[in-house]
């Protein structure tokens, strides 16, 4: 359960602390409005906890002349934050989905994997959230996601290795019962190094 939420002028003051704890003078010039932009970033970085992603796919075409075949997005960059270093995941989602007598614009997806990264995640868990919204919702015959994500937590602190990318996916429906509708949305979003 959510404790309630600090008020603007206590989140600014949590800022002036971690910057005074870092070794810095929060009253330097450079630094006074610092605290009001963390706060305005944090607005935005995680404005996914005001959102219901579900909403963005209550509505619905069921006149695509039958169309029952595998729709698939690629390439959804999102930003999110680790919620262990609150350091950024950059990366993009790949979603498909295999309709049931109705289909959402494709704009909408692209909301629900943002809804979803801009929260504090884990990929592993932010993965399965978006594949489950869009089958709850949906009820397609089977939701594949992949999420390629740069972990900035690993990569400007601890191991520090650069260049280094993690890959998860949930298969829901068809696409974990079949292999040969799995290969054929893995061969649509080419994940790996693209020539």
């Amino acid at each position: 359960m959510a404790n309630e939420k600090p008020t603007r002028e206590q989140a600014e003051a949590a800022v002036r602390t971690l910057l005074s704890w870092a070794g810095e003078d929060p009253a330097r010039e450079g630094l006074l409005d610092t605290p009001k932009r963390v706060v305005k970033a944090y607005g935005d970085w995680f404005s996914g906890y005001d959102i219901d992603p579900r909403e963005y796919l209550a509505r619905t075409f069921e006149e695509v002349a039958g169309y029952d075949e595998m729709i698939v997005l690629r390439d959804i960059q999102f930003e999110s934050h680790c919620e262990h270093h609150m350091a950024p995941i950059i990366g993009k989602a790949h979603v498909g989905y295999l309709p049931s007598g109705k289909v959402v614009g494709i704009s909408k997806l692209a909301r629900v994997v943002d809804a979803y990264a801009r929260r504090f995640q884990v990929q592993e868990k932010m993965t399965a959230q978006i594949a489950d919204c869009i089958q709850d919702v949906l009820q397609p015959r089977g939701v594949a996601v992949v999420i390629e994500g740069a972990h900035e937590c690993m990569t400007t602190r601890g191991v520090h290795k650069r260049g280094v990318s993690m890959i998860t996916s949930t298969m829901l429906g068809a696409f974990r019962d079949n292999a040969s509708t799995r290969a054929e949305f893995l061969q649509f979003i080419d994940v790996g190094p693209r020539r």
